[in-house]
């Protein structure tokens, strides 16, 4: 863990089992020894950021299935919010219901956040790169949405090779 919380390259990934859109539970334990898994944490279903990087994720889905690795987004946000935003902006990856924001915290990305001098907890856009076996192959803490897909991209390629 590093000084955020956030879990650090190396270290086993949390383990997570939370309702999602589609196809009801996602468990991490269900991808090891499998896949990768590219856990990407956003604020809010259909805002501006969110829905710029959920798109990124979408228009490269094809590589990340051909480097045998599974998307994930994860947010606050309802299962019924999840799938407004999936068929709206035709998502084709799962996003998960983390609604009590525990696993946000369990990655420490459940952060104090002040807009407009307002002070209110909420997610920290952060992406994990977790391999095969169950662990953090790379952490991206403060996401900037642009880019950011091809960042990811990347560092699976030499994940894989």
């Amino acid at each position: 863990m590093s000084e955020s919380g956030m879990p650090t390259v190396g270290a086993k990934a949390p383990g997570f089992d939370l309702r999602a859109y589609p196809e009801g539970r996602y468990k991490l334990s269900q991808f090891k020894g499998k896949q990768n898994t590219v856990l990407y944490f956003y604020p809010r279903d259909d805002t501006p950021g969110c829905t710029t990087e959920a798109c990124g994720f979408r228009d490269q889905f094809s590589q990340f299935q051909t480097a045998d690795t599974i998307v994930l987004g994860v947010s606050t946000d309802t299962v019924a919010s999840h799938e407004k935003f999936a068929t709206k902006f035709a998502l084709p990856f799962p996003l998960l219901a983390d609604e009590s924001h525990e696993l946000a915290e369990k990655y420490g990305v459940w952060v104090e956040k002040n807009m407009y001098g307002k002070k209110s907890m909420g997610i920290q856009r952060a992406t994990f790169l977790i391999d095969k076996a169950g662990k953090i192959a790379a952490v991206w803490p403060k996401v900037k949405v642009d880019g950011h897909v091809a960042e990811v991209a990347a560092k699976l390629a030499e994940l894989d090779s």
